[in-house]
């Protein structure tokens, strides 16, 4: 008979378990190294890429000694920036900064390249380093996720940076644009280079 008899539930066996222990914080170090030595690696290829873009450009921009600092695009945030403002930043803000730029900077390289694609067919140099700078870009930015996320910082939401292109801008409009963009790239590579060194500086491996 079975009447009366309650089995007792095998608790015994939840003894067995190992128990639960939180994760181990994830230390900032690796995704700081990783990004200082990407960016140092993209800041060998600034100048270069700089250079190319500019000999395939013909008159102004090919001559010797071009420069147009004046030039500016209103959708990509400059480098540029006071000692005194950049070293009152703090970790966040500085990474915040970056993020936002190599973003904007990615979206802005593959107009470039289209563009150039079009105004230069026949140039595979220009368009592989094109390429490869915005592919360099968009690891950086992966980095700078990892380093916020370590850190416990916020990374901020993907947006579109660039708004409303001007699809019919002259060739000579998309030659200024692109010559802006590639200089940028080169100057925001070399902030990031400072920044991480600051970084990696407070986190030692």
């Amino acid at each position: 008979m079975y009447g009366g008899i309650n089995e007792p539930a095998p608790l015994c066996f939840l003894s067995l378990l190992p128990p639960l222990s939180p994760a181990a914080p994830i230390s900032p170090s690796e995704p700081i190294s990783q990004a200082y030595s990407l960016a140092l690696y993209m800041q060998k290829n600034t100048s270069t890429l700089l250079q190319t873009y500019l000999q395939y450009q013909g008159s102004p921009f090919s001559d010797p000694g071009f420069a147009a600092p004046e030039l500016q695009l209103s959708s990509l945030p400059p480098a540029a920036v006071s000692f005194k403002t950049w070293h009152a930043m703090d970790d966040a803000e500085r990474l915040r900064r970056a993020q936002g730029a190599f973003l904007a900077l990615t979206q802005h390289l593959q107009l470039v390249g289209d563009d150039q694609s079009d105004l230069n067919p026949g140039s595979p140099v220009l368009l592989a380093q094109l390429g490869a700078a915005r592919l360099r870009a968009q690891g950086l930015l992966g980095n700078m996720a990892a380093i916020m996320t370590a850190l416990g910082l916020p990374i901020p939401p993907e947006e579109d940076t660039l708004g409303l292109v001007p699809f019919g801008a002259s060739a000579f409009e998309r030659k200024c644009r692109g010559y802006i963009v590639t200089r940028e790239y080169g100057h925001w590579t070399d902030r990031a280079v400072r920044d991480l060194a600051l970084l990696k500086a407070k986190y030692p491996a």
